[in-house]
């Protein structure tokens, strides 16, 4: 049985660092292990221009303190995103993400119709700037757990089709029908959170409802987690490691309308690293933590390696800071996986 795991350093693709105090807090946890990682712009006011992502990104690296970790900012897309602001943004940023509008947190000033922003996707085509989406309807009339199958065939099919050169990211994937869609697909790929390999939808209603457990978009049936476990130890380079850290405050997420999103940076790794290691899998772990992701977003492989060790360790059940209360991912569970040395 393997007791110590080396690893380049691995990426994260997708997290919400959030700002303010929060932003302080927050980002060591996902400093300490990840050498990049994409930094989400649905702020209270969303990063629509590339300064405003510049300007961000220092506010990040500052919250990473001593850790050597880079912060890569993406341009929020609203129905005003034009062509212009695309090409003025592309050497200040390496993508730009689709929120629908109303989809999720902080998505408000998202994109209402993908039809509207076409000249801005040509753009990004022609620039070769990524494309990231949060792959969910917004139409009412649609159950929330067919959401991601609908906008597949209502919008991300349509804009692959229309720009067969376009790069896009299918973040956080929930489905099988998400699964075979990337996996059919040229110039595409997919994150996969560690929550949405553990959960399916009935853990959000384990001995009652669990608020630190919802997220967007939901998890789904029990055949949708395990096609998402085999698409991730499976070794295909269109599927890599994107956490959707997303932290809210306990009240926030308690509350009677409770905010969607998991604060998982505290154990992602380690939480791959099992999910991983139950599939008889270690030996893929690195492609997918630290391989597929930068080749998909052509950069180059990390140099550094990280340590696993196996020696259980405890999630903490709150991280605090002043005004500042947080249940994490897995709190009070024991983890079999510790990252050993922190860079």
């Amino acid at each position: 049985m393997t007791q110590i795991l080396t690893i380049k350093r691995p990426d994260d693709w997708h997290v919400h660092f959030r700002e303010g105090a929060m932003l302080d807090l927050v980002a060591p946890y996902t400093a300490r292990v990840f050498k990049r990682a994409i930094a989400m712009p649905n702020l209270k006011s969303p990063l629509l221009d590339g300064p405003m992502c510049q300007r961000y990104q220092e506010q990040v690296r500052t919250a990473c303190g001593d850790y050597d970790c880079m912060p890569l900012v993406v341009l929020y897309l609203s129905d005003e995103t034009s062509a212009k602001i695309i090409r003025a943004a592309h050497p200040q940023t390496i993508a730009a993400k689709f929120y629908p509008r109303g989809a999720t947190t902080g998505s408000l000033a998202g994109v209402s119709d993908y039809r509207k922003i076409m000249a801005a996707l040509e753009a990004m085509e022609a620039v070769d700037m990524l494309l990231l989406v949060h792959g969910e309807s917004v139409d009412p009339e649609v159950d929330a757990y067919d959401r991601e199958e609908v906008f597949i065939e209502q919008t991300l099919m349509p804009i692959r089709n229309h720009f067969p050169n376009l790069r896009i990211v299918f973040e956080h994937l929930t489905s099988r029908r998400a699964v075979a869609f990337v996996s059919e697909s040229t110039n595409m790929a997919a994150t996969i959170t560690p929550h949405h390999l553990l959960y399916n939808r009935s853990d959000l209603f384990e001995s009652g409802l669990r608020p630190h457990r919802y997220c967007l978009p939901l998890a789904k049936r029990e055949e949708d987690r395990a096609a998402l476990v085999q698409a991730a130890v499976g070794g295909k380079p269109c599927f890599f490691a994107g956490s959707d850290s997303a932290p809210h405050v306990q009240s926030d997420k308690c509350r009677e309308l409770g905010c969607a999103g998991i604060f998982n940076a505290i154990a992602a790794l380690e939480t791959y690293t099992e999910v991983f290691e139950d599939m008889d899998a270690l030996a893929r772990l690195e492609s997918f933590t630290s391989i597929h992701g930068a080749h998909f977003y052509r950069m180059p492989l990390n140099q550094e390696v990280i340590t696993l060790r196996r020696e259980p360790w405890r999630v903490p059940e709150k991280i605090t800071a002043p005004g500042l209360h947080l249940v994490p991912f897995r709190a009070g569970e024991t983890i079999r996986w510790q990252v050993k040395n922190t860079l």
